[in-house]
């Protein structure tokens, strides 16, 4: 979370809405273990990875539109070992990757700085 969170930061200052994208089940050959993080701002940039490259461009595309409706999500990827190199992958697994928009967080009295929070 630490390698996300000045890009999530400066998108929320800016008033931009952001999602919240983590690796929360990781089974197999997968380029990123479980936990690993990727933030997407409403106007569609990206900090983080949670596959290496592989399926990042998808989970902009689901994060996008769980900033539209505000529901999270958990989306499944996964590719056999026999088809991976037919795919270009350097990988089979597989990786759940749960998607959520971060929740506005109020100034506290004291003025001091709030960092982001999932729901």
């Amino acid at each position: 979370m630490r390698d996300v969170l000045p890009d999530i930061e400066r998108w929320r200052s800016s008033g931009e809405k952001v999602a919240l994208a983590t690796v929360v089940k990781a089974v197999g050959s997968s380029p990123r273990r479980m936990g690993a993080k990727m933030a997407v701002s409403e106007s569609g940039a990206m900090t983080g990875s949670v596959s290496g490259g592989c399926v990042e461009a998808d989970v902009v595309l689901h994060a996008l539109d769980v900033l539209e409706s505000g529901e999270p999500r958990l989306i499944q990827y996964g590719i056999s070992d026999e088809q991976a190199f037919d795919v270009g992958l350097a990988c089979g697994g597989m990786i759940d990757v749960y998607i959520e928009p971060l929740e506005p967080v109020p100034s506290p009295a004291d003025g001091k700085p709030v960092t982001a929070r999932a729901r």
